[in-house]
């Protein structure tokens, strides 16, 4: 993915596992950087909806600890706000990779 995506390498992939595993647990806050036309017709079940085409890192709510990882439709926008949000000095080097698509191949619940 790195070839096809520049500084993709900077970006740590977690699996839709890991991400439901980390939700489950109380030790991930889930952000979604879909448009709010995609989030109103699915989402996240608990995710904060910041979308990228107004992307601000200073909008995501304090993690309180939490692992904030990045989310999107396929795992191409998740990895621009993570690099965006690192460039802005914020810790957050993870997403999800697949996104959504991946989300709902492993069965896990969406909202409508």
């Amino acid at each position: 993915m790195a070839d096809e995506m520049p500084r993709a390498d900077e970006v740590i992939n977690l699996t839709v596992d890991e991400v439901a595993a980390g939700l489950r647990a109380g030790r991930i806050l889930l952000v979604d950087v879909r448009e709010l036309n995609e989030t109103s017709a699915e989402s996240y079940p608990d995710a904060v909806v910041v979308p990228l085409s107004a992307f601000d890192p200073a909008a995501i709510p304090d993690p309180q600890g939490k692992q904030v990882v990045f989310a999107c439709r396929s795992g191409r926008r998740s990895i621009t706000a993570s690099v965006a949000a690192q460039d802005a000095g914020y810790p957050y080097n993870h997403h999800m990779a697949g996104g959504i698509l991946a989300w709902k191949a492993a069965g896990l619940p969406t909202k409508s």
